[in-house]
């Protein structure tokens, strides 16, 4: 088992987070529920603050540096989400503790190596169409406040998350 497969795994013993079954002010009419043609959503993660192993300096291998990860994952709607059935949802919180596992028991050469470390737990949960992670390394150069990194990944969108969406 990778450890990213470690990360996803212990992330998944989690308590899932419970939505509320009580009306909301701005709930969507039944009639207008059917004319809804909603079929992605981003969730967005944003300045999640961990500490981790990165550089490849000697003093960057004995003492944990602040790395900021801020994400993006577009995935397919499923048409649960708009009855409220928390399982049809992507668990933002599932996938935040995947990544903080992941990062916080890491110790990483290079930005890019953790940068796709992140994209790589955002992409294994089927029903993400694409994904966008920046790591920025706060106090890395001199002069500058941080140094970051960007990656993406785009997946085809295959027939199955199609009609999940419908």
């Amino acid at each position: 088992m990778t450890s990213i497969e470690t990360s996803l795994a212990d992330a998944s013993r989690g308590t899932r987070a419970i939505g509320t079954s009580s009306p909301q002010p701005n709930a969507i009419h039944p009639r207008e529920k059917s004319r809804m043609s909603v079929s992605n959503a981003v969730i967005s993660i944003k300045n999640l603050r961990l500490r981790t192993f990165i550089g490849f300096n000697p003093e960057e291998r004995i003492k944990q540096q602040d790395v900021v990860i801020n994400l993006e994952i577009k995935h397919t709607v499923n048409r649960g989400v708009f009855e409220d059935h928390v399982d049809d949802a992507l668990n933002y919180k599932s996938v935040a503790k995947a990544i903080i596992n992941h990062v916080e028991a890491g110790s990483f050469l290079l930005l890019e190596k953790l940068t796709a470390d992140v994209l790589a737990i955002c992409s294994t949960y089927p029903d993400v169409i694409s994904a966008k992670v920046a790591v920025d390394k706060p106090h890395a150069l001199r002069f500058a406040d941080s140094v970051s990194l960007t990656l993406e990944y785009h997946a085809e969108i295959s027939e199955n998350n199609r009609e999940k969406a419908k």
